[in-house]
């Protein structure tokens, strides 16, 4: 057997501690094989990432409270994904595989808390047990506890989002772009879009990333290009609270958008999605075309390539 494929067997033998949650395993393997070569990129990557983890996490006994101690393993995990950036290009097995480790770890702080139904109405632990599922890819049981969480959060859009990103790798499209659709019209700015792994909303947002957007401007242009492109394709009619809501959130933006400049990197797309949203119900509820054709040329005012776009 030759070295490159003793150091493969290796990395996978890591890797599969880590899905079976055994950092220490992994790291002894991991060590085995930088000692067959020690500039090996996959091998050095990876120790890179299970270091990063083991010494995060070596205080978590420390920490007495489960819901902490899960909160705290996965408020780690954006600042992992800063040091992927720092490291450079990675390997997709060895993300995976850290990722089911990390989730695992949170999974089980959250479940000493789960109880036998004793929690089941608390609507922040349901949705990270919800998360947790996710991340370790069992979801169908994310879809569930999801559901749970978003009955007590029904305008809450960073539960709304995993709700719809569950939905979309469980091939329900449909209900995903709904969900989606109305994630961002919430709540733009709770929704963590590295967090979010299903292609759907990936895709959407590299390509209102590559228009030269960036956070936290990115997460309010994302439900308008969502709309261009026909992402965000489900559209539903708005009761008439809804609607009244919705008139006087474009009453207050509309007055922002005048009198305050500075703010408008925000308030714009936030309030061109609100006219969009308008213009649904409109459509769906077959209102007068001179109410659409007003709105769309408040847009126009606004932004005219984005009047022009939609115009097609």
């Amino acid at each position: 057997m030759d070295a490159e494929t003793s150091i493969q067997g290796l990395i996978q033998k890591a890797y599969d501690n880590l899905n079976a949650s055994d950092a220490g395993a992994a790291l002894l393997a991991l060590e085995e094989a930088l000692r067959l070569d020690f500039e090996h990129p996959e091998v050095v990557y990876a120790l890179k990432c299970v270091n990063w983890w083991t010494d995060r996490t070596k205080s978590l006994g420390d920490i007495h409270s489960p819901y902490d101690r899960g909160g705290f393993i996965l408020s780690q995990w954006n600042a992992f994904y800063t040091f992927l950036d720092r490291i450079g290009p990675g390997y997709e097995r060895c993300i995976f595989a850290v990722r089911r480790y990390v989730f695992s770890a949170a999974l089980l702080a959250f479940q000493d808390i789960l109880g036998e139904g004793i929690n089941e109405h608390d609507p922040g632990l349901l949705l990270q047990v919800g998360r947790c599922y996710k991340g370790v890819g069992n979801f169908d049981l994310a879809l569930k506890y999801l559901e749970q969480a978003a009955r007590f959060r029904r305008e809450d859009g960073e539960t709304l989002s995993h709700l719809a990103d569950v939905n979309a790798l469980l091939g329900e499209t449909r209900a995903a772009k709904a969900l989606f659709r109305e994630a961002f019209f919430t709540d733009p700015q709770s929704i963590d879009l590295r967090s979010l792994d299903s292609e759907l909303i990936r895709l959407l947002a590299d390509r209102v990333r590559d228009l030269g957007y960036k956070s936290p401007e990115l997460e309010e242009w994302i439900p308008i290009y969502g709309a261009l492109y026909g992402v965000f394709s489900v559209r539903r009619e708005l009761k008439q609270v809804e609607l009244g809501r919705l008139k006087q959130a474009i009453f207050s933006l509309e007055n922002e958008v005048r009198s305050r400049t500075e703010s408008k990197a925000l308030t714009l797309p936030r309030l061109i999605n609100r006219y969009f949203w308008l213009l649904d119900h409109y459509i769906t509820a077959g209102e007068d075309p001179v109410l659409i054709e007003e709105t769309m040329l408040k847009i126009k005012v606004l932004d005219p390539a984005i009047y022009e776009l939609y115009r097609r």
